[in-house]
């Protein structure tokens, strides 16, 4: 199978104006249910998901936050692609002033494994 995972629907992600865009401040996110299925195995991977953003001008609306990270259960493909997607979903959809993406995946093999995204300047 390919490294790559294929492509989910992240047209559910809804957004809402920033109630206080002129100030920095930090919205976090933690998905302690997050599954995806490995390409190798077909097998459901588990992992808690954390996201830390400062938004711009857009916030991400939670229930459908909750929705876009629960298509991945039936989405195959490696840790590192999977964090990346999100990562990038969430980066294209709300252009943020700085974001974190952490997935940590279960142990697998005897070995865990977190991948971590970021972009721009924690403020």
């Amino acid at each position: 199978m390919s490294a790559g995972i294929p492509k989910n629907d992240a047209s559910v992600l809804e957004t809402f104006v920033n109630p206080r865009a002129g100030r920095d401040y930090e919205i976090r996110f933690e998905c302690p249910e997050f599954t995806c299925l490995c390409p190798k195995t077909g097998q459901p991977d588990f992992a808690t998901i954390r996201i830390r953003y400062t938004p711009a001008e857009i916030c991400v609306e939670l229930k459908s936050l909750k929705l876009y990270l629960w298509s991945y259960r039936s989405v195959g493909g490696f840790h590192e692609a999977v964090t990346n997607r999100v990562f990038d979903d969430l980066i294209a959809l709300l252009a943020p002033r700085w974001m974190e993406v952490e997935a940590e995946f279960k142990v697998r093999g005897g070995i865990y494994t977190t991948v971590v995204c970021r972009h721009g300047a924690r403020c």
